[in-house]
């Protein structure tokens, strides 16, 4: 029997998202399925017992909240290896990549992507500077790394010159949510959020990263150049709005045309996924991109960039765009709507969500686990 640490300090009820998501989906599945473990769930903060997965679960609540660099450093290098002494545990599995420096328990980071690497502007600089600093540590101090696409394992064993047998990659996988809805629920979501109007979609934090300013410029010129009566859905917190995106919005000729739902629930996610035309998702790095399979199995057309994992991940299943170029995105978004593309892109993204689930993923991160404590 092993003891297992987790970094649960990301699972926070109500905003269970991004690594957050990949956290709940596998843990929930690795502490049913391995009874014969004991497993340690450390969190910074009171706890939902929505996390607690499993009777070999224990919670542990380790203050202080971690939401600053200072607090970061002390958490990691002061709190946990003190815990993960006094639990006596064979390893410590970290979803969001953060790793303790101080402890020489073995260790499992999940590096995500590198994006702070390649875009350091796009953070506030005080976390921007700590990633670029620690993540390389964290990088080598690891017994082992996993990561979510074969895109990011190169860019990490390049960036910070890490052997690639230290490298697992471990895809993510999709809510069995997104399904596709029937034409009565296409229509009460429409009435609903897009004033009774077919409409794209855009899921995701709005964040310069994920090229919102070149995305509705495309819209704009789509609208501009034809008689769509579709509207653009933005879903998803304004948290990181810049001025360049509103400057953008404002020049549109057609912003009436543009919704912002702002956050909604994951079912209301799933509907309103699954009732668009196609899903629009342009962004200039990903480490993954989970909205392509989330459209994908809701039987929605993808167009998404080229760039980064996207291409890995969406395969021939999507309409592939230069994320820079504004007529080629406007383009694309007039081609998934041809009848005969449209089915070429559902029936293609049928076949490639089968690679997708978060059962896999939960297998794979356990194989990696697995690994790290024979390290």
């Amino acid at each position: 029997m092993a003891i297992i640490a987790v970094n649960t300090r990301l699972l926070i009820s109500g905003r269970v998202d991004g690594i957050s998501r990949f956290a709940a989906e596998t843990l929930k599945r690795i502490v049913k399925a391995h009874p014969e473990h004991t497993f340690y769930f450390l969190f910074d903060r009171k706890f939902s017992d929505e996390f607690i997965f499993s009777s070999n679960v224990k919670p542990l609540v380790i203050w202080p909240q971690t939401r600053h660099p200072l607090l970061f450093r002390f958490w990691f290098e002061k709190r946990i290896p003190i815990v993960l002494k006094k639990i006596k545990a064979d390893v410590f599995v970290s979803p969001d990549g953060f790793l303790s420096l101080a402890s020489n328990v073995k260790q499992l980071a999940v590096i995500h992507d590198l994006n702070f690497e390649h875009f350091p502007q796009y953070l506030p600089s005080h976390i921007a500077n700590y990633y670029r600093r620690y993540f390389p540590l964290f990088a080598h101090k690891a017994s082992k790394i996993a990561t979510v696409s074969a895109f990011s394992k190169q860019d990490i064993c390049e960036r910070y010159r890490i052997k690639e047998d230290k490298i697992d990659v471990v895809y993510n996988g999709v809510s069995t949510i997104f399904t596709p809805v029937t034409p009565e629920v296409k229509l009460q979501i429409q009435k609903q959020y897009s004033q009774q109007t077919p409409y794209f979609i855009y899921a995701g934090t709005l964040h310069p990263r994920k090229n919102i300013v070149n995305l509705i410029k495309a819209f704009d010129r789509v609208k501009t150049k034809s008689l769509l009566p579709h509207k653009l859905l933005l879903v998803g917190s304004k948290m990181w709005w810049t001025d360049e995106m509103q400057y953008a919005y404002n020049e549109m000729k057609h912003k009436h045309d543009v919704i912002f739902t702002g956050l909604v629930s994951d079912s209301e996610m799933a509907n309103l996924m699954a009732s668009a035309e196609a899903m629009v998702y342009v962004s200039f790095f990903e480490g993954f991109g989970i909205p392509v399979i989330e459209a994908q199995s809701c039987d929605v057309p993808v167009i998404c960039s080229d760039t980064t994992s996207l291409a890995e991940i969406a395969g021939t299943s999507a309409i592939l765009v230069n994320p820079s170029n504004v007529e080629e995105i406007a383009q694309a978004m007039i081609r998934a709507l041809e009848p005969q593309k449209r089915t070429e892109l559902i029936l293609n993204g049928q076949k490639n969500v089968l690679n997708y689930s978060w059962n896999k993923t939960a297998s794979f991160l356990w194989e990696s686990i697995e690994k790290t404590l024979h390290v």
